[in-house]
């Protein structure tokens, strides 16, 4: 009969064993996470102050830039500070915790970025009734949705594993607390856990990569058909292009890691996709969301300027 304890901890092995590398990957994940805070920050902050941003496409926006601010810091200070310290632990309840965390922001942007994509998708086929169809009700409905549907998605995951008996070995083969590692080191049955981490969470994920797909190749197909103007199809197609690498970077990863079992075999794998949905997407989403945006860099100029004059008043 194998040795079955009440764990009180387990240790993250990290990103690598080769302590010579964790000052370097302590320097690039300092300065991912920074650039996070700063860019989703900002945009944050514009779409708050910003009256000419009051709109459906800049409120779901901020929700993006909130979640992805949280959603990095579930995972990165953590990493950080595991990897400048000798010892590793995390609390069995943090680590549930920090497992919850993860999958129910994870989940937000998952449903979130489809939500987004739909929104695009009324603005450019149907513009005479955009506003109609994308009133604030429906906005604050979708996101309010979106946020509810995905906790207690996350909250069914963390009950299950909190619920397993676990093993003598505490050692966890991963930067951070999810469900495919801890599975691993689980003596009870997680037939279930497989069967709802294989189903359930490749549902949310590919359904949502789906249904994004699906928007953008209306909005192509409308424009193409419909408008013959070269100039604006070129703009929307590589918009769409830019807004499709961000969504093939967060879903694909997230398909590959949690639609196949559970299995020691694939941890570097996983360990890689997790590092680009969970810290690469967050960093990449202001940037091509809003780098070609004129609204928004106009914001941007006009709440900077502001500052800037106050701060020369000040000064003189």
């Amino acid at each position: 009969m194998e040795n079955v304890t009440t764990m009180n901890e387990f240790l993250l092995l990290g990103l690598t064993g080769v302590q010579e590398l964790q000052p370097l990957f302590f320097g690039i994940f300092l300065i991912i996470y920074l650039i996070n805070l700063i860019g989703n920050g900002s945009i944050l902050v514009m779409v708050v102050l910003e009256p000419q941003l009051h709109s459906p496409m800049y409120f779901f926006l901020g929700n993006l830039s909130c979640l992805d601010i949280c959603y990095s810091s579930v995972t990165l200070p953590k990493l950080l500070v595991n990897l400048v310290s000798t010892r590793r632990a995390i609390s069995f309840l943090g680590c549930i915790t920090q497992l919850h965390f993860f999958h129910f922001l994870g989940s937000t942007e998952a449903i979130l970025l489809a939500i987004m994509a739909f929104d695009r998708f009324v603005a450019i086929c149907n513009p005479l009734r955009y506003t109609v169809i994308m009133n604030p009700q429906v906005c604050i409905l979708l996101a309010a949705g979106a946020w509810l549907i995905s906790f207690f998605y996350a909250l069914m995951h963390s009950v299950m594993t909190a619920h397993l008996s676990f093993c003598g070995s505490q050692k966890l083969n991963h930067f951070f607390c999810d469900v495919k590692p801890l599975l691993e080191l689980a003596c009870s049955n997680t037939l279930l856990n497989q069967w709802l981490l294989s189903i359930v969470t490749g549902s949310i994920s590919m359904g949502g990569f789906f249904l994004t797909l699906l928007s953008y190749f209306y909005i192509i197909g409308f424009l193409l058909f419909k408008n013959r103007s070269c100039r604006i199809l070129h703009k929307a197609l590589s918009t769409c292009a830019s807004h499709f690498m961000v969504v093939c970077l967060f879903y694909g990863p997230v398909g590959l890691t949690y639609i196949r079992p559970a299995s020691a075999t694939f941890m570097i794998q996983d360990r890689i996709m997790a590092i680009i949905y969970s810290t690469v997407t967050p960093v990449l989403n202001p940037l091509i969301y809003t780098l070609r945006n004129k609204e928004v860099m106009m914001a941007l100029k006009k709440i900077f300027g502001r500052k800037l004059f106050k701060d020369w008043q000040q000064h003189h």
